[in-house]
């Protein structure tokens, strides 16, 4: 599988331009899903040396990546005024995801059960569905 994964506030604390303090299990979950087998690319909002920093600060903590906000290591790395960056994965790692950032262990729970889809679960009582408005909202 191929996983798109965020960098500030998914692996490390939001303190962009700098790097924030890592989020326990982050490295340790993503090292552990590539020996599973599965490809990772750094898709982070970083360009040039503050995404440099992001790439050192994984690699002197042990994870490389199969490619840094590109679809593969040999594809042209355009700015983001030359291109939206959207990389093609199966599954993207982000915190700013609807729902927020789960923990790092419910992450890998979802991927490798290969259902990392969690329905909202509706908790209105059966008198509180009838009296709601039907539509879009």
């Amino acid at each position: 599988m191929i996983i798109a994964v965020d960098f500030d506030g998914t692996i490390v604390t939001h303190d962009y331009p700098r790097i924030g303090k890592p989020i326990p299990f982050a490295i340790d979950t993503l090292k552990k899903l590539q020996t599973d087998g599965h490809q990772l690319i750094l898709w982070s909002v970083r360009e040039g040396d503050l995404l440099q920093e992001a790439v050192d600060y994984c690699l002197q903590k042990g994870l490389e990546f199969y490619a840094v906000n590109t679809n593969f290591p040999e594809e042209k790395q355009l700015s983001t005024a030359d291109s939206p960056r959207k990389i093609l994965a199966d599954i993207y790692i982000d915190d700013r995801n609807l729902g927020g950032l789960p923990d790092w262990g419910v992450i890998y729970q979802m991927i490798c059960s290969g259902n990392p889809f969690v329905p909202l679960k509706n908790n209105a009582s059966k008198e509180e569905k009838s009296n709601k408005f039907l539509g879009l909202f």
